[in-house]
């Protein structure tokens, strides 16, 4: 993963560390959900006698999955033992993460918990090889998140490396690539994570899987296949996929200010203020592979700012 840098003009700015661990967890609160796609629940979270620890940050993130957030100013080796416990203490206490989603979102939120894919958000200035290493080892969904600070109050979230979660759960190209050179070719975009196939209609096939491959060409991209859409994300969701057959139509939710596009009537529609399924408040519709082609400038620029 190459190393983030800024510029002012020509000049390199060197970034730094907080002095405070607390510093840097409330520059992320503050933005959590600009930043991470995370609805913030609670700080320093006691998690009872037996785990026998506060988590730093509690929260849910834009497709339901319970978040668990750690913060380190520093690097440090023990952030990965510190996430399985946490992980372990939150699928022992639904009930009371239920009550607490209830009582700070409302109950609608609370009602659209996903606890097939809990996740754990470990922010630090580093992490070692060994880390790097061992996070495609486990089980547990785990975003390894690198900080710094810069002059003028700048702060830069870097995202290192993913542990996926359970192969059921969900996939990525590189996954799928690996699926297919072992020879299962028939294997679809949605089928490879083993949920969500159903969510594909026939007559549409073939469409997305045009824009599968448009969506994931932007380096590693999660793909997650949820009960109503398909996400595509990284730390956050660049793009939400909707079928809808009678239409014969892909509906592609992408995390682009509607501001910055030209919109486009029966193309491109602002979501803003305006419910719908999946995350973004760029609607593209997609009928054809040459909607695509026209689509593909949106994507980039998506997956650019993501």
């Amino acid at each position: 993963m190459a190393e983030l840098m800024l510029f002012r003009r020509d000049v390199e700015l060197a970034g730094s560390t907080v002095a405070l661990e607390v510093e840097l967890q409330r520059r992320v609160e503050d933005g959590l959900e600009q930043m991470l796609g995370i609805r913030f629940l609670a700080s320093e979270y006691p998690t009872g006698p037996w785990h026998r620890g506060r988590i730093d940050t509690l929260g849910l993130d834009e497709n339901g999955s319970p978040v668990v957030i750690e913060f380190k100013k520093g690097s440090d080796n023990g952030v990965l033992s510190q996430a399985v416990s946490y992980l372990s203490w939150l699928e022992s206490a639904h009930h009371e993460f239920e009550a607490l989603v209830r009582k700070v979102l409302g109950v609608e939120a609370a009602e659209s918990i996903d606890w097939r894919r809990p996740r754990m958000v470990c922010v630090a200035a580093g992490f070692s090889h060994h880390d790097r290493v061992a996070v495609q080892r486990l089980p547990e969904r785990i975003d390894l998140v690198r900080y710094r600070i810069f002059e003028g109050g700048l702060l830069s979230l870097l995202h290192i490396d993913s542990s996926p979660g359970p192969p059921s759960a969900a996939s990525s190209r590189r996954s799928r690539e690996r699926e297919v050179a072992a020879g299962s070719a028939s294997v679809t975009p949605a089928a490879a994570s083993g949920m969500g196939a159903g969510l594909v209609p026939g007559c549409l096939r073939d469409l997305y899987a045009e824009v599968d491959e448009a969506l994931t060409a932007w380096g590693e991209v999660e793909v997650v296949p949820l009960k109503h859409y398909i996400a595509y994300r990284r730390l956050v969701n660049v793009a939400s996929v909707l079928f809808r057959p009678k239409h014969e139509a892909i509906l592609v939710y992408l995390r682009l200010a509607p501001d910055s596009v030209a919109l486009e009537e029966g193309f491109t529609r602002d979501m803003r203020g305006i419910g719908h399924l999946g995350t973004g408040d760029l609607e593209v519709r997609l009928a054809s592979a040459g909607d695509l082609d026209k689509a593909a400038p949106l994507i980039r620029r998506a997956f650019e700012a993501a």
